[in-house]
C-alpha cells in the first residue's frame, strides 16, 4: 500500500501535494502481496507488524520481492519483542526556527503514540514572529524561547529544561511512527548505553532533489540493530572515529545524565553556526568517554526532505562546513590526530575521486555538487580558525558508570 502521512496537516503539505510524484514510496506488509511498480521509480517497504524490516529501490515495471535476509531479520525480531522500561521517565525536545507549519505536522504524530512522554518541550530558536509560540501552545506543548540563532543553542535549553531520564530530540521536519517514543526507550536496556539513533526514513520523494537526497545523503543507517562503543572509537581512530554513522540527529536520545559527563553540545557547530555536525560531535565525546550509542531501526520515524535542488545544494554546502569544523573541534577536545588526516589527507583524496568520475563520466548524482562540497570543507577550517575558543565544561559527576 502506498504510504501517506497519518498525521498530516493538509495546508502545511499543500505544496507537496501539488507536486507530480518523482518516484512513489510504498509501506508492504511482508505477509501481503508485494506492490508491481508503474510508471515511476519506488522505494518499497517492508513491514513486519507495523514496523519496517527492509527495503528494496524499484525501477518502474519490477515486483518488490523481499529477500531471504529480511524474513531472517524478522524471524529474529520477533524472538525480541520491544520491552520499555516503566522506570524510565521521558522528555522530547523539539528544535524549531520560523517553520510552524512542518512543526505543526510533526506535533501531529504524538497523538497516536503508544508510549505518552512526560514532557514535551518545544524550543523557539528566535523565530522572527508569534507563529511558532502560538503552535506550541495550542498543541498542549512547553514553549521555551532561545534568542541565540543556532541549532546547538536549542539543544542545550531544551536539555537544561527537561526533567526526564531520557531526553528524545527530534526535528520540525519529521512525522513520528506511533511507537518512536517506546522503542527508542526501549533501547535503553543497558546502564552504559548512553545514547540511542533511530532508523529515519522519506516522508516523500515527489522532486528531483529529494530523490538525490535519500539516494546519496540518506539518513538511513539500515534495518539492523547496531551498538558502538570504545572498540569502535579506537578501531578507526587512524582517520578519526566516522561517528556520524552512529545515525542521524533528526533522531537521537540521551540518558539525561550524560550531559553532566560529556558536556553539553558544542554550540560553535550545526544549524545557525559551522552548519552540521553537533550530533555526531556529541556522540564522539561519549564514544571518547567509554560508553554505549546503540543505533535502533525500529525507533521510526519519517523525514522530510528539501523540495528544491537550490536548497539541496545549501545543504550539503553546510554538511561539508559543520563536518570539516567538527573534526576541528573534535581534535581540540581530544587530541586525536585522526580528525586532522581526515581533514587534510583523505577529505582531498576524496574529492579528487570525485573530480575524476565527473571528468570521465560527466555530470552524475554522485558528484553533482562536488563544488558545494569543496567550498564547504574549506570554510567550516575557516569557521574553527574565526571560533577557536571552546565552551567551558559543566562541572563533573561521579555517579555515571564508566567503562
Amino acid at each position: 500500500m502506498q504510504r501517506s502521512p497519518a498525521h498530516s496537516d493538509p495546508s502545511a503539505i499543500q505544496s507537496c501535494q501539488s507536486i507530480e510524484p518523482f518516484a512513489d514510496i510504498f509501506r508492504s506488509p511482508i505477509d501481503k502481496a508485494s506492490p508491481i511498480v508503474a510508471g515511476r521509480p519506488a522505494l518499497v517497504i517492508f513491514e513486519a507488524d507495523g514496523l519496517p524490516a527492509g527495503q528494496q529501490w524499484l525501477k518502474p515495471g519490477e515486483q518488490a520481492d523481499p529477500s531471504e535476509e529480511i524474513a531472517a531479520r524478522i524471524e529474529a525480531r520477533r524472538e525480541r519483542p520491544i520491552r520499555a522500561s516503566a522506570g524510565y521517565s521521558t522528555s522530547v525536545v523539539i528544535c524549531t526556527r520560523d517553520r510552524p507549519e512542518e512543526l505543526r505536522r510533526c506535533l501531529a504524530s504524538f497523538a497516536d503514540q503508544s508510549w505518552t512522554p512526560d514532557e514535551l518541550i518545544v524550543v523557539d530558536n528566535a523565530s522572527r514572529d508569534q507563529r511558532t509560540r502560538d503552535v506550541v501552545l495550542s498543541a498542549g506543548a512547553t514553549y521555551i524561547r532561545e534568542d541565540r540563532p543556532g541549532l546547538d543553542f536549542a539543544r542545550n535549553s531544551g536539555a537544561r529544561a527537561a526533567h526526564g531520564d531520557i531526553v528524545l530530540y527530534t526535528d520540525d521536519d519529521t512525522e513520528l511512527h506511533e511507537r518512536w517514543v517506546e522503542s527508542t526507550i526501549a533501547a535503553f536496556d543497558a546502564p552504559d548505553i548512553m545514547a540511542v539513533t533511530g532508523l529515519v526514513l522519506p516522508a516523500r520523494l515527489d522532486t528531483e532533489a529529494q530523490w538525490i537526497f535519500e539516494t546519496e545523503w540518506s539518513f538511513g543507517r539500515g534495518f539492523d540493530r547496531i551498538d558502538y562503543g570504545y572498540d569502535f572509537f579506537s578501531q578507526n581512530g587512524r582517520y578519526g572515529c566516522p561517528a556520524w554513522i552512529v545515525g542521524a540527529g533528526a533522531n537521537m536520545a540521551f540518558r539525561r545524565i550524560i550531559f553532566d559527563r560529556v558536556g553539553y553540545f558544542d554550540e560553535r557547530l550545526d544549524v545557525g553556526q559551522a552548519g552540521c555536525s553537533g550530533d555526531s560531535e556529541f556522540w564522539y565525546r561519549i564514544l571518547a568517554a567509554g560508553y554505549i550509542c546503540r543505533y535502533e531501526p525500529l525507533a521510526v520515524m519519517f523525514h522530510h526532505h528539501r523540495l528544491e535542488m537550490s536548497g539541496l545544494a545549501s545543504q550539503i554546502y553546510h554538511y561539508m562546513r559543520g563536518h570539516t569544523a567538527a573534526l576541528m573541534v573534535q581534535y581540540q577536545r581530544t587530541g586525536e590526530t585522526g580528525n586532522l588526516r581526515r581533514a587534510f589527507v583523505l577529505l582531498p583524496k576524496y574529492y579528487l575521486g570525485l573530480l575524476a568520475n565527473r571528468l570521465k563520466n560527466g555530470l552524475t548524482n554522485k558528484n553533482r555538487f562536488l563544488a558545494e562540497q569543496i567550498k564547504g570543507a574549506a570554510a567550516g577550517i575557516w569557521f574553527f580558525i574565526r571560533n577557536r575558543q571552546m565552551p567551558a565544561p559543566p562541572a563533573e559527576s561521579s555517579d555515571i558508570p564508566r567503562r
